[in-house]
């Protein structure tokens, strides 16, 4: 087991640094980083995935490239453009409603993207932030920009219900976290609050859980990742490539924002698609990456700890 500690190039959503525990099951290694706040009861489901793919595997693609949003986290305007041509994505998802800034910020933010990606997809991303006042107060007017979704605009699957009422399709509503930190995210279908639905492979349990709830939900599927390695970004993308259709761009970009890697070659897009291919850990970068004694000793405890509650072994 390699615990690692990475930097990022800008904070995401109030994270600086990316953490977690590699480890080599049958079929290969896997990733298991759930943030340092979840509890263990959460963890233990990311743990969950992990070992099902450590001993399984993936499930088998339907396609061997995914198209991908390129990721503008809450920067300044003056450094969106560079970050979009960084990308090279013809799909944008932009952060909004970050702690410290309001709707003007969000503004010169999203109208920076457009203009640096005229007749491109962009989405923005308000991480549950508002409330439905003004999360519809904001929504229309970011809508002069051609949105393609909000992502996760309110916090409760209620809300979400209620704003996409208010809005009567100004713009589409995709549900991020009343998916993956929900007791039920069937919940999105029955009150009919959203458009599409955010699926990441760790949180929900795996890809064939997520699979299984893709299908009972009914609705268009995007796959994003939880800012993992490379190790980790390889489950998300074989979920989308092993899905039955897949409309949208999916939220995979996420390489970038880490300082390194612990592969040679990192799952990282090439004109807006990134590759389906296996991922090869390079044993230089995983010294490279790898944690301090007390950061390592914080996550194997950890770690051990989730085990016993999610009902797993480790190897």
């Amino acid at each position: 087991m390699i615990v690692f500690d990475i930097p990022l190039q800008v904070p995401f959503r109030g994270v600086t640094r990316r953490q977690g525990v590699l480890f080599e099951g049958e079929a290969g290694w896997v990733e298991w980083s759930p943030f340092r706040e979840y509890s263990d009861q959460e963890a233990a489901t990311w743990l969950r995935a992990s070992a099902t793919v450590a001993r399984e595997g993936h499930p088998e693609p339907l396609r061997d490239r995914v198209a991908v949003n390129g990721i503008i986290p809450a920067i300044g305007p003056g450094e969106v453009a560079r970050r979009v041509a960084e990308s090279g994505c013809r799909t944008l998802k932009v952060k909004v409603a970050a702690p410290g800034e309001n709707l003007d910020d969000d503004v010169a933010r999203v109208a920076t993207a457009r203009a640096a990606l005229p007749g491109g997809a962009i989405r923005v991303d308000a991480n549950g932030a508002w409330t439905p006042d003004q999360a519809e107060d904001a929504i229309r007017e970011l809508a002069q920009f051609d949105l393609e979704y909000v992502e996760q605009p309110c916090a409760s699957v209620e809300e979400l219900a209620e704003l996409r009422r208010r809005l009567d399709g100004v713009v589409a509503i995709a549900a991020d976290e009343s998916i993956r930190r929900a007791t039920d995210p069937l919940r999105v279908r029955e009150l009919d609050a959203a458009d599409v639905v955010v699926l990441k492979v760790q949180p929900l349990g795996g890809a064939i859980a997520c699979l299984d709830l893709a299908e009972r939900l009914g609705l268009p599927v995007v796959v994003s990742s939880a800012v993992e390695t490379s190790v980790g970004l390889e489950a998300g993308l074989r979920l989308a490539a092993a899905l039955p259709e897949l409309p949208f761009a999916c939220g995979l970009e996420t390489g970038r924002l880490l300082t390194c890697d612990v592969t040679a070659h990192p799952l990282q897009p090439v004109a807006g698609q990134i590759e389906v291919r296996p991922v090869r850990v390079d044993a230089d970068l995983l010294t490279a990456c790898r944690a301090d004694a007390r950061t390592e000793r914080w996550w194997l405890d950890r770690m051990h700890r989730v085990a016993a509650v999610a009902g797993v072994g480790l190897p």
